[in-house]
């Protein structure tokens, strides 16, 4: 007993004598400090940034670390900090903006952390055409036209994109395949399109349809089906039934959209609803996105938190980090007050370029909308906290499988996809605790040209060698967690060997690795594991591990076979025509239907390649030097 008191002892002194270090290391930066307004980053002794913080005032806020009081979270960090580092900006809103993006770029251990970064989707109803297309759209909003947005994922707006098809009949085909149309494409004959590319609409009525696709997307959803329902009674009354029918269709595709959508507030015309709730030392984060009075989806985030952490400073750095890439709505409707309101409002308001309002309602419709994302939050909490410990399980089961010393953080799983050694790729899956971690995924293009087709071994050393190349100049300590505990591979005892020799090269042998093989007669569930130097075995066929094991190899199988078709695709399009500078999309396709085809543009004379509508003469001369350089 005395022996455990002793270590106890040394460790409690070990701590204090390291938190009286930082405590020091602070009140001596505290007093090289003025009055300014900025942002502070606390470092360990590795130089690795702990915490980040923003400050009305550096002085005063730096110094209040050096009293006595804080959490233990506050304390575990001042006893791990050994040096600062300060940034000082002109104001406070300047300050905070900062801090988040300093925030995002580093990650340190002591802030809490948003890791979902994602764009969001809209609706794009195109305006460079006499005939507008209708589409999905994400990212940078540099095409000409009405952007509705954001949607929470891309299966709302292919939900709402699916039921405006059928109400306004306009048409989702690019410019390209609209120009080559004869005939009417399959969509106009199951009443999805009313067939613009030849001419079975007027550019006027295709205009008032696009007009009624944008009110309604703008809010005015009871008008426009007011309009439709008296023209459905007009043509009834005339006798028109097919017409009649035709209209009551597209009522009943307006009334789908607004049901998909669930709560259509009426008193909110665009506002972010977020709310918050908090569990265990974990959190969820819960966004409604009210656009037009009308809901457009939700989705929940999981920030990285500690136990110690308020609700106040989880809703603060979520709305710092979530709109540091996002254009803010006009309100903001939250279900738990921050501590810098004012200062949040003046930053994302000049980040808008307009006024943004943050609420937190007490009563009435907007704290019914905050309710509802609680209880939502609570849902999506309660279920991945379930989730997690089965992944857990099912980890710890992994680690005595495979005599690991401890359930794996990461596992990579790898596996190769080409035909006849065509287009080919290689996939990078990886799993961990919380699951599949789809933005960790990485795709490897195999460029050796000196690999025989078909060469598995030789596409996989290709592909781990730039893997762990990488890894080893991206995260040399080894501290990141960008490094895995266990490696799959898809195959047997010669893939295990194979890799295990390109892994030794690397100077990373000691990586687990296990090579997973089809078995008897290729049947699931009678899988093959090898190490190297060891024996194959298998599980029992109802171990969930095994079923585990089987969801990360079908998942890496799944994940490659996508990325190589995507390829493929892509190479079917590709023609001579894309090697020749100067030569983007549209100059292709005025070539190719001026021509007809590529070898057409390569057997073509200078004055008729001059004399495509957009081939200056200067390219016109590039695109013959091209094809006729190569004989």
């Amino acid at each position: 007993m005395t022996s455990q008191d002793d270590t106890n002892s040394s460790q409690n002194d070990a701590h204090s004598t390291a938190q009286s270090t930082g405590y020091a290391c602070i009140q001596r930066y505290a007093k090289t400090l003025d009055s300014s307004p900025g942002v502070y980053r606390m470092l360990d002794a590795d130089s690795r940034v702990l915490y980040v913080g923003k400050a009305r005032n550096l002085k005063a806020r730096v110094s209040n670390y050096t009293r006595p009081g804080h959490s233990g979270r506050i304390e575990r960090m001042i006893a791990a900090t050994a040096s600062m580092m300060f940034l000082t900006t002109r104001t406070e809103t300047e300050a905070l903006l900062l801090e988040q993006n300093l925030i995002k770029q580093l990650k340190p251990k002591y802030n809490v952390l948003l890791r979902d970064d994602k764009s969001f989707p809209n609706i794009l109803v195109a305006k460079d055409h006499v005939f507008p297309q209708i589409k999905k759209h994400r990212g940078a909003k540099k095409e000409k036209g009405a952007y509705f947005g954001p949607f929470a994922s891309a299966g709302a707006v292919n939900r709402t994109l699916n039921q405006l098809q059928k109400a306004f009949l306009l048409r989702n085909c690019s410019d390209s395949m609209f120009e080559s149309r004869t005939r009417p494409c399959l969509l106009y004959q199951i009443k999805r399109c009313s067939g613009p590319c030849v001419g079975l609409i007027s550019d006027q009525d295709y205009r008032e349809s696009v007009k009624d696709a944008e009110r309604f997307l703008s809010g005015r959803s009871t008008k426009v089906q007011e309009e439709l329902a008296e023209q459905m009674m007009a043509a009834s009354e005339a006798m028109e039934f097919e017409r009649a029918a035709g209209l009551r269709d597209r009522i009943r595709a307006l009334t789908q959209v607004q049901t998909s959508q669930g709560i259509n507030p009426r008193g909110v015309a665009e506002a972010d609803v977020i709310g918050l709730y908090m569990d265990s030392g974990q959190a969820c984060v819960q966004v409604f996105f009210i656009r037009a009075n009308q809901n457009w989806g939700n989705k929940d985030f999981y920030p990285r938190v500690g136990a110690d952490v308020s609700a106040a400073e989880v809703m603060e750095a979520f709305l710092g980090q979530f709109y540091d890439n996002k254009e803010p709505p006009r309100q903001l409707i939250l279900s738990d007050a921050i501590e810098n309101a004012d200062l949040m409002q003046e930053a994302l308001t000049e980040k808008a370029g307009r006024k943004v309002e943050i609420l937190v309602p007490q009563r009435g419709e907007k704290q019914e909308l905050v309710a509802g994302a609680i209880r939502n939050a609570r849902e999506s909490l309660a279920r991945r906290m379930s989730e997690s410990a089965t992944q857990a399980k099912l980890l710890r089961g992994i680690a005595e499988a495979f005599d690991l010393d401890a359930p794996p953080n990461r596992i990579e799983v790898y596996d190769n996809s080409h035909i006849q050694g065509t287009n080919a790729v290689g996939g990078m899956i990886v799993a961990g605790p919380e699951g599949f971690m789809k933005n960790a995924y990485r795709k490897f293009n195999i460029r050796g040209d000196d690999l025989t087709p078909g060469d598995d071994f030789g596409m996989m050393k290709e592909v781990l060698t730039r893997r762990f190349t990488r890894l080893q100049k991206e995260d040399p300590d080894r501290d990141k967690g960008m490094w895995p505990d266990l490696l799959l591979i898809d195959g047997g005892a010669g893939q295990v060997s194979a890799v295990h020799e390109i892994m030794a090269q690397h100077g990373v042998e000691e990586i687990p690795m296990i090579g997973v093989a089809k078995g008897v007669d290729r049947d699931h569930g009678k899988e093959e594991f090898h190490r190297t130097g060891q024996r194959p075995f298998a599980l029992k066929r109802n171990d969930p591990v095994l079923y585990f094991i089987q969801r990360l190899r079908d998942e890496a199988h799944r994940f490659a076979i996508g990325t190589h078709r995507a390829k493929r695709a892509k190479a079917v399009g590709a023609t001579p025509l894309d090697e020749i500078p100067g030569v983007g999309a549209a100059r292709k396709r005025a070539l190719l239907a001026h021509f007809g085809s590529a070898k057409a543009v390569g057997r073509a004379n200078l004055a008729d390649l001059k004399a495509v509508e957009g081939i200056s003469a200067g390219l016109a001369q590039k695109v013959y030097d091209f094809f006729h350089d190569k004989g």
